[in-house]
């Protein structure tokens, strides 16, 4: 573990200093599962989907702070998710609505860009909040489309040269190393946890594994990903199976690839275009861009 991963963890921290906002003074301390009530009034509050039980995922995952008023109430929150001793995504980076101005999300940022000096750091930026990300250095590298909706029963597809079959516990190698390739981290706490909540596909070629598709009860439904494939017709066979089995259920994918037959393949599934957020880094973009990719991420937070 590195320096910063253990920075938190090595003991509780005095309230860090105090921001004036309005007529009361903001305090923060770091977060820990015992604030998941008030990190979900935030998330409730912005409209996010999260369950109190996807909330306790992030919360065992990463490390972060919670910004409260003179009484108590929930202001703000800001988590970094390390992999390995060089590399974090941000996440769960939330600011009630009528502090998104004044200074508070601001404050938070550059708390877990203080604990995360010296690695590279990717999020992905709301609309409201990209301004504040490139203030501090991020650059934009690309555009996550939300696709999401009913799910519609749709036949199998076919990719040249590819068996699709449902996951296996043998695949667990096989699969973090496409991971890890396509993420440009080796992320294994974050698919140690994932992978027992998931149901998945994967895709073989000569009888090696070479792309996969997970998908988890998260929100509303179930979201999909992440998902790893070599090109359209692989990403597309992968997950046909698995918006079949969800038809008549809220589904999500979020998606980095811009490719017009990729995504009205989703949307005549029914995951129909939602929302836009940017990808925006501080270092090299570590995403691959060519074999196999990254066609659905886990999660916003999570990449």
């Amino acid at each position: 573990m590195g320096q910063n991963e253990a920075g938190l963890a090595a003991g509780d921290r005095d309230l860090l200093p105090h921001l004036r906002i309005d007529a009361y003074d903001a305090s923060a301390k770091p977060l820990r599962m015992a604030q998941r009530q008030l990190l979900h009034e935030l998330t409730v509050g912005v409209l996010w989907p999260h369950r109190p039980r996807d909330l306790d995922l992030f919360l065992s995952l990463g490390q972060g702070y919670l910004a409260v008023d003179e009484i108590g109430r929930p202001l703000g929150s800001a988590m970094y998710f390390p992999t390995g001793d060089d590399f974090a995504m941000l996440g769960m980076m939330v600011t009630v609505p009528r502090l998104q101005a004044r200074g508070a999300g601001k404050w938070l940022l550059q708390r877990v860009m203080a604990d995360c000096a010296g690695r590279d750091l990717r999020l992905s930026a709301t609309h409201s909040g990209y301004r504040l990300y490139a203030a501090a250095g991020f650059r934009p590298v690309g555009i996550i489309r939300q696709q999401q909706g009913m799910a519609r029963d749709i036949g199998p597809v076919d990719a040249p040269g590819i068996l699709v079959r449902d996951l296996r516990a043998e695949d667990d190698a096989s699969l973090r190393a496409l991971d890890a390739n396509a993420y440009g981290a080796k992320r294994t706490r974050v698919l140690d946890a994932l992978l027992p909540l998931s149901t998945g596909t994967v895709a073989l070629r000569g009888g090696a594994v070479c792309g996969f598709a997970l998908q988890r009860d998260f929100g509303k439904g179930t979201v999909i990903g992440p998902v790893v494939a070599e090109g359209d017709a692989m990403a597309q066979a992968l997950i046909a199976p698995l918006i079949r089995a969800n038809a008549g259920r809220f589904t999500r994918l979020d998606t980095p690839v811009d490719s017009d037959g990729f995504l009205s393949f989703l949307t005549d599934a029914g995951l129909v275009a939602f929302d836009t957020v940017t990808e925006m880094c501080i270092g090299p973009h570590r995403r691959a861009a060519e074999g196999a990719v990254t066609y659905g991420l886990a999660s916003h937070s999570l990449g």
